[in-house]
């Protein structure tokens, strides 16, 4: 309105757009009817992602029910020469595919040195499975995994013996859930005197670890752990999965995954401690107990100690001699 009165009283354009502040051509479509003077949605602009849209679509139409992470194909995206950033990546698969839902949980921190949680996760049922145990240092959230086709007490406890190596040293406790190759009945001598695995036991008795059991079916006791399996399935199983035609096996499996542990895993910023896992790890590496003669090296893995009855396990509440004192009990 200000710019037609102005014309009416018989300024030029030149002196209307100094008097407006606006430039010349808006002064001139606006005088002439052109133009209303309000600035329509700007057509959208070529991003370093466009030529690279078409893989993405694949990538995620492979993937299915299956969630692909964004650094994941980033990384993905360099090896084939995307020079663009991270947050184009994510806008565009945003509006390709539904947000997950924020997850709710609060977990407690607990010191370094103190606590491990492990566990298996299934990956593949039937005639060819796939399991992968998980192991992550509560504190710095460094992080082991070995993949196997089962998780009979054998199994777990060679898992477990290679995750201690693999980390240098023995936390004060680990947090599981409840399988038979862990605990074979719940309280059975008093309320939390659990009687655990032969195996199992005598494994976590050479290595001083003592074993804290999650309640029944609250998997998110152990919060950490379950977190990292879906970050574990996201950044490198589907990913793997996903660029070749057949299922992945152990073997295949296991030498793929040190690489990703060491470069990815263990280097990535953690979302919740906002720090890497390596630079924890390198304070609680120091904290951890020095690691006794291997447990395999001078009895055999499979092959425990034989035990009149199963002793129960030091627990958090109680020494390891009220149990000892218990087991003669039991045995007079």
């Amino acid at each position: 309105m200000e710019i037609q009165v102005l014309a009416g009283q018989g300024k030029g354009i030149r002196e209307i757009a100094r008097l407006t502040g606006l430039a010349r051509n808006t002064v001139r479509d606006i005088v002439r009817g052109n133009s209303d003077g309000q600035y329509g949605p700007r057509a959208p602009r070529s991003t370093k992602l466009e030529t690279y849209k078409s893989y993405l679509v694949e990538r995620l139409e492979r993937a299915g029910d299956q969630r692909l992470a964004a650094t994941v194909l980033l990384r993905e995206l360099r090896e084939l020469g995307y020079e663009g950033g991270i947050t184009q990546l994510k806008e565009f698969l945003h509006s390709v595919r539904p947000a997950p839902p924020p997850e709710p949980l609060i977990r407690f921190e607990t010191p370094p040195g103190q606590q491990m949680q492990a566990d298996f996760v299934v990956l593949r049922r039937g005639t060819s499975p796939l399991r992968a145990f998980t192991a992550e240092l509560a504190y710095s959230r460094y992080p082991f995994v070995e993949f196997t086709d089962n998780e009979r007490a054998e199994t777990l406890v060679a898992c477990l013996e290679r995750a201690l190596f693999y980390f240098g040293g023995v936390p004060e406790q680990m947090l599981c859930d409840n399988p038979k190759t862990i605990v074979i009945e719940r309280h059975a001598y008093g309320r939390g005197l659990h009687r655990f695995n032969p195996l199992l036991l005598d494994f976590v008795k050479h290595y001083g670890l003592q074993v804290q059991l999650c309640a029944p079916y609250r998997a998110q006791t152990k919060g950490k752990i379950e977190r990292f399996h879906r970050y574990f399935r996201e950044s490198f199983f589907v990913p793997l999965q996903t660029r070749i035609d057949e299922p992945v096996d152990v073997a295949t499996a296991n030498r793929e995954v040190r690489q990703w542990l060491h470069e990815v895993a263990a280097q990535r910023v953690h979302a919740t401690l906002k720090e890497r896992p390596i630079d924890r790890f390198r304070h609680e590496r120091t904290i951890l107990r020095p690691l006794p003669m291997p447990y395999g090296g001078h009895r055999g893995v499979g092959t425990p100690a034989k035990l009149v009855v199963p002793t129960p396990l030091e627990s958090i509440q109680h020494p390891l001699h009220v149990y000892e004192a218990l087991a003669r009990e039991i045995r007079a």
